[in-house]
């Protein structure tokens, strides 16, 4: 049998965050499975994007600790964690094309160029851009923009990837397409990833856990299936529950 330290890639405890007198956090404790596919999900300031700042080092909590292989992250900056994050407005470079948005960690961190070529070239084919390897951002549609977002942090190869809410500006079919993209690289490099989202349906779609998030505090953590038939409290029963019988319920409608 394997050990929790075999099994659990990131142990958080007692993390608390306050802003002035408001608390955002309280006494937030987790596991994160190596190789899964976490989701965040609750309403809108709920705690959930400040959680994932802190996870990758973006903020500090007030109180708490973040241990992965052994080693508490508190206290170190976001380079030394190991930890990529893709952001809903994709943060791209606008002077830089697809290729040189992808590239230029690599060259930061002194790779010989000719295994960045080859890296870059393998992650632009993966995430199906060879087409647009030198096309700048405003050439790109917003689906376009976030695949090259996600190249850029999965050419670095982290050992975990935090997703803040990145589909939420972008089509719904754009949004099928990326969520099997994301699947798909987890199945591929078996990269544990930790998704916020107030998107109950997307939540459903992608996660192997999701750890509900209401007023600072964890209020239900399980499987989609454990939440959707075993919801914790009325707050979740609201939240996912009735919302995801709602649209089964339209969908139904529609093609009566």
């Amino acid at each position: 049998m394997n050990s929790a330290s075999e099994t659990n890639i990131l142990s958080v405890t007692g993390i608390t965050k306050k802003y002035n007198s408001k608390i955002v956090l309280e006494d937030i404790a987790f596991d994160v499975h190596r190789g899964e596919f976490l989701t965040l999900l609750g309403p809108s300031g709920c705690g959930k994007t400040t959680l994932l700042r802190i996870l990758i080092g973006i903020e500090k909590p007030d109180t708490g600790h973040i241990i992965k292989d052994g080693v508490d992250l508190v206290s170190l900056p976001p380079s030394k964690r190991n930890i990529g994050i893709v952001f809903q407005n994709y943060a791209l470079f606008p002077n830089m094309d697809v290729y040189h948005n992808i590239s230029y960690a690599l060259s930061c961190q002194h790779y010989p160029k000719e295994e960045i070529d080859q890296k870059v070239r393998e992650i632009i084919h993966y995430t199906g851009l060879d087409e647009h390897i030198y096309k700048k951002p405003s050439q790109l549609s917003g689906g376009q923009q976030q695949r090259v977002a996600i190249a850029r942090t999965l050419v670095l190869k982290p050992d975990i990837i935090l997703f803040d809410e990145p589909m939420s500006a972008l089509d719904a079919d754009i949004k099928i397409v990326l969520r099997k993209l994301l699947k798909d690289i987890q199945k591929e490099y078996h990269t544990t990833m930790i998704y916020v989202t107030h998107d109950q349906e997307e939540a459903f779609a992608l996660s192997d856990r999701i750890m509900v998030i209401n007023d600072s505090h964890i209020v239900q953590l399980d499987t989609p299936s454990q939440i959707y038939h075993h919801p914790a409290n009325a707050f979740v029963q609201k939240l996912v529950v009735d919302h995801l019988n709602e649209i089964i319920r339209s969908i139904e409608s529609s093609i009566q």
